[in-house]
């Protein structure tokens, strides 16, 4: 299957005179998915009622959509489920994988990691006690500090800072030899180029899906649990639509069968009716269309800023295998740059303490867009346009 990239861009509501450069942080409205939604509001829940659970399919949706989740990232049938947010996925992941590991104590993770996996592993560590303990390290240096204290790895693929990638089969290999298991964390992989879950033989994999999946904001997470655990992994939330009969209503809890135990909430139905619409959009796009195209924009974009802007510096890695779907450079005035860059129509965002982030995604990028942006970054950089008091005031989202 060749990707039509003029087709994807046409599938989405991109609002005129905006260069947008961030659906890796929150991805863009399909076109599909107002209406989409619409038929979930007006016809399912406002005509149904509660019979929608049954007959509009909303106690399946997470399973279904989980299955179309499971293509984009390399993983087995049936081994994908919905709901909840990323925070509670990665705590559900990381109690299982220290339970099935009862003999060791540490959770390791890296530097580089979003903070609130951080946080969710701190968490996790004060409840258990008895020793348990998070030790971080530089990106770098993971595979190094993988020895037989280690009850399991913690890593996000793509760093949420540089776009900085890290090796999933040799990281996942070098876990499983000094007898750790692993959670990935795909909040940026998932959409932004292929994923082998099953081919890496990860243990756990947790993802979101309101980045480059485009399933809007506060969308949906995803959970993995590699088949070969699915009937072991004990869910440590303990929630009612992963018992064995949630309406069987037990006092007691007794987990369900495979991917289903993961379950805990009532799933977001308005929202993954969102997701729907994005995931139509995906079912035209090869994964390897989508990564060359992406690794060429992305090559553009920093030749192009190296270019024009030689006071930023690059912080995503050159080599192809270590980068993900994303662009980001250093200046001490990074957050003044992007407010002013943004005024100008070009949307990226900024992270502390210096990074100008932008991402890329083919699917409604392409090189017309990059050219642009260059010359916006160029214009605000020669002219020190970002040097003006309404840039320099930081608003509660950077």
């Amino acid at each position: 299957m060749s990707t039509d990239f003029s087709a994807t861009r046409a599938a989405f509501d991109l609002p005129e005179g905006i260069i947008y450069l961030d659906g890796n942080s929150l991805g863009p409205l399909p076109r599909a998915a107002a209406a989409r939604v619409e038929r979930a509001v007006t016809g399912e829940w406002g005509r149904m009622l509660v019979t929608g659970w049954n007959k509009a399919g909303w106690m399946d949706q997470p399973s279904k959509i989980g299955n179309r989740i499971a293509t984009l990232i390399g993983a087995e049938p049936d081994s994908v489920v919905m709901g909840d947010t990323l925070s509670i996925k990665v705590y559900q992941a990381l109690a299982s994988a220290l339970e099935m590991n009862p003999t060791r104590r540490v959770i390791l993770s890296d530097t580089g990691n979003f903070p609130s996996d951080l946080y969710m592993a701190e968490g996790l560590c004060r409840t258990l006690g008895s020793g348990y303990t998070l030790k971080t390290v530089a990106p770098e240096d993971i595979a190094a500090h993988i020895d037989e204290t280690v009850a399991v790895t913690l890593i996000t693929e793509v760093d949420y800072r540089t776009g900085r990638k890290h090796d999933m089969a040799a990281l996942t290999a070098r876990a499983h030899a000094a007898g750790a298991l692993t959670v990935w964390d795909l909040a940026h992989s998932a959409g932004a180029f292929p994923v082998y879950l099953a081919d890496c033989r990860a243990d756990f994999a947790v993802g979101c899906t309101y980045k480059y999946l485009n399933s809007g904001p506060g969308g949906p997470a995803f959970i993995y649990v590699a088949p070969r655990h699915a009937d072991t992994a004990r869910p440590a939330l303990s929630g009612w639509l992963g018992h064995e009969s949630p309406f069987a209503f037990d006092t007691t809890y007794r987990p369900g069968t495979g991917i289903e135990r993961m379950r805990v909430g009532t799933p977001p139905v308005l929202q993954m009716a969102a997701l729907e619409a994005s995931l139509d959009i995906w079912d035209s796009v090869s994964l390897n269309d989508l990564r060359t195209a992406s690794l060429a924009l992305t090559d553009r974009f920093i030749a192009g800023v190296e270019a024009a802007c030689p006071t930023l510096t690059l912080a995503t890695p050159r080599d192809h295998a270590a980068r993900g779907s994303q662009v980001s450079f250093r200046h001490p005035e990074g957050y003044a740059i992007m407010q002013a860059l943004i005024a100008r129509g070009l949307i990226g965002d900024f992270r502390a303490p210096d990074i100008l982030r932008f991402g890329f995604t083919p699917l409604f990028i392409g090189a017309p867009e990059v050219d642009a942006a260059v010359a916006v970054l160029a214009e605000v950089m020669d002219k020190s346009l970002w040097d003006q008091p309404q840039f320099k005031t930081r608003a509660r989202v950077t």
